[in-house]
Order: C-alpha cells, then structure tokens, then sequence
C-alpha cells in the first residue's frame, strides 16, 4: 500500500495540528524530518528539517505495524496551528513520496487490516456524527464490537448445527446419536429467536441515530411558529399574525436531554384557495404523518387533525383566556417546559426499545439469514446444510467478515479526511 497522510485535526488557525501519516514509509518519512526515533509510542519534541529549512519544532511519535489505529506503521507530527506549516509539511511529505488520505482512508485500512469490523466501522462513523448523549452512546457499543461479538456467538450455533447435521450425511451408515436431528433444531431454534429480536429492536435504534421528529400542528395562527422559537430560545420562524404565513416547513435540531429531536413548524391547517398555502398545508399533513410524535395546538381545546395513540394536544395562547386542558403560552413561555417534559417522555420510551442493529445494511443481512433458516425436520439433510451455510455467511457478511467490498466506498465516503 502507499504510505498515506492527512491533517487528523480540523484545518484553520488553532493550537495544534495534528499530521498522521500511515503505511510503509511512515516512519523513514518521519526520521527524514526529524532524526532517529527510537522507542515507539513515546512522544518526543524534534525540529523537524527538510534539507537545511526549519519547519517547525513538533511532538512527533510512532507506532510500530500492528500496534496502531490501521495496523501499519503510523507516525504523528503534532505541530503548532497554523495553516502555512501545515502547507510546508505537506510538501516536504510529497516530495518523500507519500500522497494524502482519502476520505475515511484511515479507517477503511484499520477494517481491512482486521484492527476493526465492520459493524466497528460504522459505529465509528456514527460517533463522529454524534450530537447528543443518547447517540454517543449508541455508537459507543458499536466501535465496542458488542454487534461483531453477538454475530460470532451466533454463527458458532450455526457452525455447531452444520457440523451435526453434516455428521449425519457423511457419516449415515455408522452410529449416529438419535439426538443430533434435535440438537440441530435447537441451535436453529436459538439462533432465529435471537434473529428476531434483533430485527424487532432496529427501527427504534435506527431512529435513534438519525434522530426524533416531533410535528407542531393546528390551524392557522395558534402559536406554532411562536412555539418553534420558545424551544429554540431565538428567531427560526417569521411570526405574524397574517394567517398562512407559515407555508414550507421549518426545522429546528436540538438536544433534548441527550436525545436528538428535530421540531417542525408547519403550515397552518384549513381549506385554502391559495394554491401555494395549499401545498403548504399537504406537505404538513404529510411530514406529520411521518413523523415520531405530533404536537396539536389549537386555541379552544379541539384539534383539527386525528390524535394518534402518543400524540400530545394542548391548548395554546394560554395567555390570553381561560379554557380546559393542559394549556401553553408560547409567548410568555408558560407551560412550555412542562410541555417538552411530555415530548421527552414519550421519545424515551422508544429509546428502552433500541438494540445492536442500527443501519438497513446490517437489518438485510439478519433477513438474509433469518430467510436462510426457514428449514424443518422433514427437508433433505443436504438442503438443510445449504441453509446453515447461508445463514452463517449472511452474518459473517453483516460485520464485513466476508463480501463487503460493496459497501466499502459507501461507508467510508462518509468518513472526514484523517479519519
């Protein structure tokens, strides 16, 4: 492989600057720089040279092939902050005949070296996008390798299962136990009960790392837009009292208590012959439809779209009459608190539900082997090793164990330069 670099730290004025240089020549190109260096994984403050020019004095140190983050020799220059050394180390770097990582280039070496599986990948990916608690912690078990430690467990069922069921074909003039047939369905059994359950947990820990949505809808001018900015604590919606001045849908992203929740403002809801206001009006019908929970707003206690089970109604403009029922005021900001309150106790529920398996590719290989292990006690033993096989090969693919060059450039294409 080449000997790749990159900037690990982000670009711009700043303290330090971190360069990480991996491959072959990672640690010649730093003893060119900076003299000889010893002992690895030990930091040490060298003048880095090229010819007779002073580039900087860094902290530079290495690590040698099979004890760093991608499993080849690594080397880190931590050099002061500034972009014109960054360019001057970068072209003393190419002129030793390394060249620059590519996006996630870091990573995908330490997958395909075995530092990390796939699963780990992703997982990694998903923690440098983390934004709130709730999602640093979902991403922590999966740069943990509980995903890759849960899949072995349940291939080394597999494998057991294949190898008796195997037994009985190799061996079926000679004295097989009776119990291998039924010890196989056991472990078939298992394997499928715990298939399951991973699959019936993804669609909470997918919307978990994505994020909630929470929909605010009522009929035009009940505080919705007024709502969006008391939650954002500052002006994201253009407030009037001009009915349908809200036509698109606005977002606003926050943390609410570590868990990421998206509002939307959305149009006000009423028959209009105004046909850009009318497609406002469908298009907020349709985004609330799809979203995670549904805030109804309305000025006299009714709402004047269907309550789902979990959907929250509340009187709004609390502040300007009496009425029945929980009440808001979004311009004094009365209730409003108690109102998130609701919001993020309806969203934590459906954290509890959340699992191992939070991306689609990884769902696909559990349907793959879930679909793989329709098998019964009265199918040709032959057939039924097929479908261990394939089972098993679906869950050594999930965690890039085997067939994952197509999902490479995909994954890693997230991934930030130096990463």
């Amino acid at each position: 492989m080449d000997t790749i670099f990159a900037e690990a730290t982000p670009p711009g004025r700043g303290g330090v600057s971190v360069v990480r240089l991996s491959g072959p020549k990672a640690r010649a190109a730093l003893e060119s720089l900076a003299g000889p260096i010893a002992a690895p994984r030990i930091a040490v403050l060298r003048a880095l040279r090229d010819g007779e020019d002073l580039i900087d004095r860094a902290l530079v140190l290495w690590f040698e092939e099979g004890h760093s983050f991608t499993g080849e020799e690594v080397a880190e220059l931590h050099i002061h902050g500034a972009p014109i050394i960054v360019n001057r180390l970068t072209q003393a770097l190419l002129a030793r005949g390394l060249r620059r990582a590519e996006a996630g280039e870091f990573t995908r070496r330490a997958f395909l070296n075995g530092r990390m599986d796939l699963a780990e990948a992703e997982g990694l990916a998903d923690l440098l996008a983390a934004e709130t608690e709730a999602q640093r912690k979902l991403a922590m078990r999966a740069t943990e390798g509980e995903l890759g430690q849960k899949a072995d467990e349940l291939r080394s069922g597999l494998i057991r299962a294949g190898a008796l069921v195997e037994a009985s074909i190799d061996f079926a003039d000679e004295d097989v136990p009776e119990d291998v047939p039924e010890e196989v369905f056991d472990l078939i059994d298992k394997v499928r009960l715990d298939i399951q359950q991973m699959l019936t947990t993804y669609p909470a820990t997918e919307r978990l790392r994505q994020g909630y949505e929470v929909a605010i809808i009522g009929p035009p001018n009940a505080g919705k837009s007024t709502l969006l900015n008391r939650i954002g604590q500052r002006e994201v919606a253009l407030v009037s009292d001009i009915a349908g001045t809200t036509r698109d849908i606005l977002e606003l992203r926050t943390d609410l208590r570590g868990l990421p929740v998206t509002f939307l403002d959305t149009a006000g809801l009423r028959e209009s012959s105004d046909p850009v206001e009318a497609m406002g009006v469908a298009r907020a019908l349709k985004r609330a439809e799809e979203a995670d929970l549904r805030i109804h707003l309305s000025v006299d206690g009714m709402p004047v779209e269907e309550v789902k089970d979990g959907d929250i109604v509340i009187r709004s403009k609390s502040d300007l009459g009496q009425g029945e029922g929980m009440a808001i005021s979004a311009m004094t900001g009365e209730g409003v608190a108690e109102l998130l309150d609701m919001v993020y106790d309806r969203l934590r529920v459906r954290v509890a539900d959340s699992g191992l398996v939070s991306h689609r590719r990884q769902a696909e290989a559990l349907q793959r082997a879930l679909l793989a292990l329709e098998v019964n006690k009265h199918m040709a033993p032959e057939l039924l090793a097929e479908g261990l096989r394939q089972a098993a090969q679906a869950l050594a693919m999930m965690v890039g164990r085997v067939g994952a060059e197509d999902y490479l450039d995909e994954i890693f294409s997230s991934f930030c330069i130096g990463k």
